[in-house]
């Protein structure tokens, strides 16, 4: 259970295209106009992750966890490598008119990288810990709350600490760090899963 929460936060609150998008519009100071944004990037978020939790629910079965589990630990390493080498560039990302509900559903759900994110998770960790049947739409509105929640808080911050958050060195060690708490991810989750499953 840990894992999800932890790569979850390691990968929905690196600074993607949304979130420096959101920081963006905090700088600008446009917060409060962007609340159905964030709901609509929450609400896209639960259903990718209700459609594929269920999916992964039918289709894999116990035996094919080791595999599974490999494969999603070293796409979650990969995923770490990224978001370590990736550069920040607020600059570079302009200010919109308005961001809406619609647009922030629309973004999220036909983002492609949304729905490898929510793979891993859906896959993988909800099988392992037996996250099924009712569970799934429960653990499924928790993830699709820290989703929302994550350009929320770059808004946020954007509004209230622009000059800290104008400082790129800032935003370069916040990517570190998200990229380090992946790579202790995908190593639990091999231990768990891989290790385990191997040795016994």
């Amino acid at each position: 259970m840990l894992e999800i929460i932890l790569f979850s936060f390691g990968i929905i609150y690196a600074p993607g295209p949304l979130n420096i998008l959101s920081l963006n519009e905090g700088l600008n100071k446009k917060f409060k106009s962007m609340l159905g944004f964030f709901v609509g990037i929450g609400i896209a978020t639960f259903i990718l992750f209700l459609v594929i939790g269920y999916t992964g629910e039918k289709i894999i079965k116990p035996e094919h966890m080791v595999y599974i589990s490999s494969f999603g630990a070293a796409y979650i390493l990969y995923l770490a490598y990224k978001v370590y080498s990736s550069t920040v560039d607020i600059n570079e990302v302009a200010s919109v008119n308005s961001l809406t509900f619609k647009e922030g559903f629309l973004m999220q759900l036909l983002n492609p990288k949304a729905t490898l994110v929510t793979l891993p998770i859906a896959t993988i960790s909800f099988p392992a810990n037996d996250i099924t049947g009712i569970k799934v739409v429960i653990m499924s509105m928790v993830l699709a709350t820290i989703a929302g929640m994550a350009p929320c808080s770059y808004a946020f911050l954007g509004e209230r600490f622009s000059s800290l958050i104008l400082n790129k060195s800032v935003l370069v060690v916040f990517n570190k760090l998200m990229a380090l708490l992946l790579v202790f991810v995908a190593l639990t989750l091999l231990r768990e899963h891989v290790f385990v499953a191997y040795v016994s």
